[in-house]
């Protein structure tokens, strides 16, 4: 019975440390790409522990006391949270055709003026609204982070990253 326990636990640990495996190479378009599976002429990435669970940014109160985002008499405005509501963490979508479809959360409402940023695999880039596409998303590992800025470009908030997963059906011959 020992015997059986110890192989098990052997077993367990040492499909964890696979599971935790990426791999990252750039094609010879010029196209970074990232898998599960090693490739010849990939580097071995390592990825941070699951955000599955991590609550959405919350501004602290000393960032929320600036006197560059007043909004009036009621004192400075802060955004309670912001967060990637899709893709989800550590979701894997299926056969998307290269389009991602993003949406946002942000408590309160995004006020006039406000624009949101958002880092796509760590290229940032302005969105128009809480309800976005990006294009040529491809198989693979990919991380989505959303910033909301004031009318001079100052940061108010910051979701959490998140990590999603894209997976393509293939058709064996």
């Amino acid at each position: 019975m020992l015997k059986r326990i110890f192989v098990v636990s052997i077993a367990v640990l040492t499909a964890s440390v696979v599971m935790a495996q990426a791999y990252r190479w750039i094609d010879s378009d010029g196209t970074v790409n990232y898998s599960d599976r090693p490739t010849e002429g990939a580097e071995q990435i390592y990825l941070p522990e699951s955000t599955r669970g991590t609550r959405p940014y919350a501004r602290p109160a000393a960032f929320a006391a600036t006197p560059d985002n007043t909004a009036g008499p009621s004192g400075p405005f802060s955004y309670d949270s912001i967060e990637v509501s899709a893709p989800g963490p550590e979701e894997t979508l299926w056969n998307i055709a290269g389009v991602l479809n993003v949406s946002l959360n942000v408590q309160p409402s995004l006020q006039a003026g406000h624009r949101v940023r958002v880092y796509f695999d760590g290229e940032a880039s302005l969105v128009s609204g809480l309800s976005f596409q990006i294009q040529e998303v491809h198989r693979g590992v990919h991380n989505i982070q959303a910033e909301v800025l004031d009318e001079n470009g100052q940061l108010m908030g910051r979701s959490q990253p998140n990590r999603f997963y894209v997976q393509q059906n293939s058709i064996a011959n």
